[in-house]
């Protein structure tokens, strides 16, 4: 089996200490990932708005925040000012490509994302971001990054699966050799609001930690055990995308992550890069599929997800 690792990295702290930290575990098992940066301010404390989002308390409830993220961090933005994650963290983050990884965009900056894209699906409601504020804040994570590694990104990996219509097109526009920005089961062509874009997208397919962690007896001692049977077979010939955290599997989590390296190297499996997996799709068999904002188990609010495959009308009609 195919398992692409896509790593999140959400705020300062985890990329001053996760990331280094998870970039020697996994050259310790040979193992192929993609890192995703946060590339602006770290104002991981204005997340406390997030109190009025259905399923908030349940997800808090059942992972630490504190005890994951630090006083400190759920601080920035607040009470402390917030760090700049790309100013302070360069030479972290080109140790990563030196260390023959791929990276590409997570974010600008990763709370004001998640809090104020909105699904772009209805230009009426007015907690959608406009295209220019979402353009805004895609361009300068893009600026950044050149800016550290000295070449255009060639992915982003959406805060949160959190995205609009404007970002999904912004996509193709900012000419992205692909993207991760979604939950779904195998790589599609995605089709917003009945407008197929050329940015194709590959899905995270496997529940992170955080989602199961709490639920159905899983604790931290056995949720390997779950990912690895969720594992063992796929959609399609691409296999899965497991998504991860700086903070979680890079820090408390680092142990559990470590045993999942084991039981898939165990079992035979590949661990790559998602580029490893844009490098051998077929473009043109892609299917095409709508984007669809859905709520994910263990997650709060909803997700740009891998909706119904999406028919033309002619080949409807027939």
């Amino acid at each position: 089996m195919k398992i692409a690792l896509k790593i999140d990295v959400d705020t300062y702290r985890g990329t001053l200490e996760g990331v280094p930290a998870l970039v020697a575990l996994l050259q310790k098992y040979q193992a192929g990932a993609t890192f995703l940066f946060s590339l602006g301010p770290d104002h991981t404390g204005r997340a406390i708005k997030r109190v009025f989002r259905p399923g908030f308390f349940s997800k808090v409830s059942r992972t630490s925040v504190v005890e994951h993220y630090g006083v400190k961090t759920l601080l920035y933005g607040t009470l402390l000012p917030g760090p700049d994650i790309g100013r302070k963290c360069a030479p972290i983050m080109r140790d990563v490509t030196k260390a023959g990884f791929e990276t590409g965009i997570h974010t600008w900056d990763h709370v004001k994302w998640q809090d104020s894209i909105g699904t772009g699906a209805d230009p009426a409601k007015p907690d959608n971001a406009s295209n220019e504020w979402t353009e805004r804040e895609m361009r300068a994570a893009c600026t950044r990054y050149e800016e550290i590694f000295g070449v255009p990104a060639r992915t982003h990996g959406a805060a949160g699966w959190q995205m609009n219509r404007h970002a999904l097109r912004l996509t193709q526009r900012l000419e992205f050799d692909y993207c991760s920005d979604t939950r779904g089961s195998q790589p599609f062509i995605p089709v917003v609001c009945g407008e197929v874009l050329a940015c194709p997208q590959i899905p995270s397919t496997l529940p992170t930690l955080d989602e199961l962690i709490g639920l159905d007896g899983l604790a931290p001692d056995n949720v390997h055990e779950h990912v690895l049977k969720l594992s063992q077979s796929a959609a399609s010939a691409h296999g899965h995308v497991y998504t991860l955290h700086a903070e979680l599997e890079g820090m408390k989590l680092l142990p559990v992550f470590e045993r999942l390296l084991q039981g898939w190297r165990a079992r035979g499996d590949e661990l790559l890069a998602t580029r490893d997996i844009a490098a051998v799709l077929d473009r043109a068999a892609l299917p095409h599929h709508n984007i669809v904002w859905a709520e994910v188990p263990g997650r709060s609010g909803v997700l740009a997800t891998q909706g119904p495959e999406f028919l033309p009308l002619v080949q409807q009609a027939a």
